[in-house]
């Protein structure tokens, strides 16, 4: 049944993220035939007291998963996010909050499956050395992009953009504002589905339903932001670990490597874990002392996060 002209529908979706050993994956649900989707529903005015309350029933539902920390993301409301929907209802308008949930990994319910999120943006991930595809495919693609601008202006205008996300300055929490330049330049499939065009040449990394890449890059975004100013990370970690298991959960989120002793220095400065006295017993290598966070830091300082300043040094 058509609603009325102008009406706006309000969907929920999450972006419920895990690490495994040095894998950050964000949890999806499967549907038959369709691409990979972030767990997500209509918001219930009538049912749902809260929309946080909502977003909690449908991820239930589809994952039987109870989240624990969830921060709300973003509003959404791009025309042309829901095709499917907007063709049998075109008067109304999806409007999309996103969601932002930290997990340690839990087992999958059927239909869904973690799946590691550079396989979406593989672009993002530097730990070994910047991605070849920059250099050969996604600079000179974007150059052509500019070129190709129907003004001056804009030419220029774009050129400033590619060196902002893709230039020598690398910034790790530029992850919604790169994947937006290359949705704009044709260079990952949504574009060409949002506007109900026949893809062309390249596609890069793994398309998922509707807006849910952009709902995920913007999630990825906040949770590199936030890695500098707040514990966050320990909301993906054991109770116990090793301060090596701690820097490769933090560089698998920041897509970076780190230098070893000044990360050490970092967190023993900030006050961020304690030792338990006790050591881990490794299948190969030598024992290491186990850690744990300490909650007295949130009230000691204002803003304890893991710096992310003292980088190894990248191959280019």
């Amino acid at each position: 049944m058509n609603g009325p002209a102008n009406a706006v529908s309000i969907g929920l979706s999450a972006a419920i993220v895990a690490v495994e050993g040095e894998r950050p994956s964000v949890l999806v649900v499967s549907h038959e035939g369709a691409e990979d989707a972030l767990p997500f529903g209509p918001f219930d005015p009538v049912h749902h007291r809260t929309l946080e309350l909502g977003l909690r029933k449908w991820v239930g539902e589809q994952t039987r998963f109870d989240l624990g920390y969830t921060e709300q993301l973003y509003t959404f409301g791009d025309l042309g996010r829901h095709r499917t929907q907007q063709a049998r209802d075109p008067g109304t308008r999806v409007v999309s909050v996103g969601y932002l949930a930290l997990t340690r990994m839990v087992r999958e319910a059927p239909n869904t499956q973690w799946r590691g999120w550079y396989h979406y943006f593989p672009w993002e991930d530097w730990r070994d050395a910047k991605p070849a595809m920059i250099e050969q495919v996604i600079v000179p693609a974007l150059r052509k992009f500019a070129r190709d601008a129907p003004s001056p202006e804009m030419t220029e205008q774009r050129r400033e953009r590619i060196n902002i996300c893709f230039g020598e300055g690398w910034d790790e929490e530029r992850v919604l504002e790169r994947y937006e330049l290359l949705y704009e330049a044709g260079l990952v499939e949504e574009f060409y589905r949002d506007g109900g065009k026949r893809a062309e040449g390249v596609r890069l990394g793994t398309a998922m339903m509707f807006d849910h890449r952009r709902i995920l890059a913007t999630a990825i975004a906040r949770l590199r932001g936030k890695l500098k100013y707040r514990p966050v990370v320990f909301e993906l970690m054991a109770p116990t670990f090793t301060l090596l298991e701690l820097q490769r959960v933090v560089e698998a989120l920041a897509g970076l490597r780190l230098h070893k002793q000044n990360f050490r220095r970092l967190v023993n400065v900030q006050g961020l874990v304690e030792g338990t006295g006790k050591f881990s017993t490794p299948a190969r290598g030598r024992p290491a002392e186990l850690f744990h966070f300490r909650r007295e830091v949130l009230r000691e300082r204002q803003a304890p996060g893991v710096r992310l300043g003292s980088r190894r040094s990248r191959t280019a």
